[in-house]
């Protein structure tokens, strides 16, 4: 099978719609022999991810958690900070949670590239 190669600037785009879009190319939902079980998505690449746009006040609301199972040892990051140290993992944790929760969605994120 081959995979179409899809280039995509990120340039003041709104987050959740360009990860939604890009959830839909790497499922492969976009392609007419589209299959829930199979690996039929393509290859996405994304250019100027630091020039992304969040909607609201979500820069310095949203908050994202990590545990290291030690009590006590809650750890809260601000998406702002995430931004400014570095914005390609900010967007991939928001496109994590846009995939399907099996053992696909690591073989989707391989087949993203970020510049």
């Amino acid at each position: 099978m081959e995979r179409k190669v899809h280039n995509i600037d990120a340039t003041g785009k709104v987050a959740g719609r360009l990860a939604s879009q890009v959830a839909k190319i790497l499922m492969g939902k976009h392609n007419v022999d589209y299959v829930a079980n199979q690996e039929s998505g393509d290859i996405v690449e994304i250019t100027n991810i630091s020039a992304i746009k969040f909607t609201g006040n979500k820069l310095n609301d949203k908050l994202y958690y990590r545990h290291s199972q030690y009590p006590g040892n809650l750890k809260t990051t601000r998406l702002k900070d995430m931004m400014s140290k570095d914005p390609a993992k900010a967007f991939i944790q928001v496109l994590h949670n846009m995939l399907p929760k099996n053992r696909l969605r690591p073989r989707m994120l391989k087949r993203l590239i970020i510049k």
